[in-house]
């Protein structure tokens, strides 16, 4: 039992290092990325505690260089998944039963490791296996996992604090218990620091935790789950496992203790899933908890008062950071005529610019996008959109998987509004934009609210006042994540928590209390000091 009511240190977001020419932490990542290019690693499950090779190895290599092998993962079986769910559960009543304080203290360790000795460690190995450049990296991989860690333990701490008020001769309290069961966490491969939040936030309140990373991304969530384990993360807590998909999904939701679901991925995954614990409801010993972001088509739309430098460095960041890969990535954009012009001059400025290439090589902006499959579909988008009527690429277009799946940031110019690439979510550094005319800005805000399932992340351009407020208002259910003039990407944890709504999920925003309160299950107690002795109440009386 707590011996006290302790205060956790403030949190704070991890400051960016900019791996300049010169700096340390540059020689340090450049040393970190050759050490693990010399090498090739054996990458077994972790269960509960316990290192599990199958022989049923799986080759990794980085996107940017597919006959590089930077390893092997041994691949799972449903066996391995029971296994998991058995140790979580077995692990469950004395981590759930450890003062909170304890729990605590793992994940600011977490943070601390991460943001020191396994920084370069975590970075390198997603630059690596998830083709992201040094900067994607670190604000991705060290900086907002960490945050993540630090923030969450701010917000749990605040949660416990949150009290009843109580009437006299009575005590009025809370519990937030954990879920009666186990969590299941299935992570995507964009972010390193999704990957490593989905099963943190649960078992930071108490919960057991079954993580299945995107086979993509293997290789980062590997060292990963080496950071909990140095961290004090008890064995069986956080499990990991390499089972595909719908071999995991088989187990887990058939299972009279699945508790909840914490996923980051695509829209039809989490629909499917929703659809299988629906059916499978009266199985389970309590309701589970469904928590996910999916897709996005996320939008940039400029008024003729905008900014037009500010507008085409949003759409140089905001669409082909990463290559697109961003949830939040801008995909389509409503640029007014009066201003194209000028917008479309600096795009094609910085586009020219634009390197791409390898990561280790920190000259380039763009790398590779994650696998074969992405690099088919985005190449038979730009495809469609040189033979169509309706479309014609303006910037970029080429593409090359010989080497790697390389893909050049890319815009398709559109006089459709509801072309397919400005509804369908291509997760690529592919942009489309719609030019309306100047008096139709109503219109087109009608057109943007009903061309797309999602609602993730928008951003707005103008400099009117009036019209900021006008689009703000007309757009309130587009997007959970809302940008006045700035890029749509770029949430940063304790400053704006992240989802959104519509087909984008249940919008729970990681990185914030709204979140952790999903894996509590609260119990209130009424405490009477002096309890009734007599039925009567006094207008009962004569």
């Amino acid at each position: 039992m707590p011996k006290g009511i302790f205060n956790v240190p403030p949190a704070k977001n991890e400051p960016i290092l900019s791996y300049a020419p010169g700096t340390a932490e540059r020689a340090d990542l450049k040393k970190q990325l050759e050490a693990f290019r010399s090498q090739e690693i054996d990458i077994p499950m972790i269960i509960g505690g316990e290192e599990i090779r199958t022989g049923n190895k799986k080759r990794i290599h980085p996107p940017h260089e597919i006959n590089h092998t930077l390893g092997y993962y041994h691949q799972g079986d449903e066996t391995h998944v029971h296994k998991a769910i058995d140790a979580a559960l077995k692990a469950r009543k004395q981590w759930s039963e450890l003062s909170w304080e304890h729990r605590a203290s793992i994940f600011l360790k977490a943070a601390d490791l991460l943001a020191g000795p396994y920084r370069q460690i975590l970075n390198a190995a997603t630059m690596l296996g998830q083709s992201k450049n040094a900067f994607q990296a670190e604000i991705d991989a060290a900086c907002e996992l960490a945050d993540f860690f630090r923030f969450n333990v701010q917000y749990m701490t605040e949660i416990y604090a949150g009290q009843p008020a109580s009437a006299p001769g009575i005590w009025d309290r809370v519990e937030y218990r954990p879920l009666e069961g186990f969590i299941f966490a299935l992570t995507p491969f964009n972010f390193t620091s999704i990957a490593g939040n989905l099963q943190t936030a649960p078992a930071m309140m108490g919960n057991v935790a079954v993580w299945k990373p995107s086979k993509t991304s293997v290789y980062s969530a590997y060292f990963l789950m080496k950071l909990f384990q140095e961290a004090g993360v008890p064995d069986g807590v956080i499990n990991l496992v390499y089972a595909s998909g719908p071999v995991a999904a088989k187990v887990v939701f058939e299972h009279p203790d699945f508790a909840g679901f914490h996923f980051t991925g695509s829209t039809g995954v989490f629909q499917g899933t929703w659809k299988a614990i629906g059916e499978n409801i009266h199985k389970y010993k309590t309701y589970p908890r469904i928590v996910g972001e999916t897709g996005g088509k996320d939008f940039i739309i400029a008024h003729k008062s905008c900014d037009a430098k500010a507008v085409g460095t949003a759409i140089t960041r905001g669409a082909f950071e990463y290559q697109g890969q961003k949830c939040s990535a801008a995909s389509r954009a409503y640029l007014p005529a009066s201003r194209w012009e000028e917008i479309r001059k600096h795009v094609a400025a910085e586009l020219k610019e634009l390197k791409m290439g390898p990561p280790e090589d920190f000259s380039n902006f763009v790398n590779a996008v994650i696998d074969e499959a992405s690099f088919d579909k985005l190449a038979g988008a730009i495809d469609d959109a040189n033979a169509s009527n309706e479309a014609e690429v303006i910037m970029g277009g080429n593409y090359d998987k010989s080497v790697g799946y390389f893909v050049e940031p890319t815009i398709i110019l559109t006089t459709n509004p509801k072309y397919q690439t400005m509804e369908e979510e291509l997760f690529g550094p592919v942009l489309t934009i719609f030019v309306y005319e100047d008096t139709k800005l109503d219109e087109t805000m009608d057109i943007l609210d009903k061309t797309s399932i999602y609602a993730l992340t928008g951003a707005i351009f103008a400099q009117d006042r009036y019209i900021i407020e006008k689009m703000t208002k007309r757009l309130v259910d587009t997007a959970g994540n809302f940008y006045i003039n700035d890029k749509p990407t770029g949430a940063v944890v304790g400053q704006q928590p992240f989802g959104g709504s519509r087909g984008s999920g249940t919008n729970d925003k990681a990185g914030s209390a709204i979140n952790l309160m999903r894996w509590v299950s609260p119990r209130t107690i009424k405490e009477t000091f002096v309890p009734a002795h007599d039925y009567k109440y006094p207008f009962l009386a004569e």
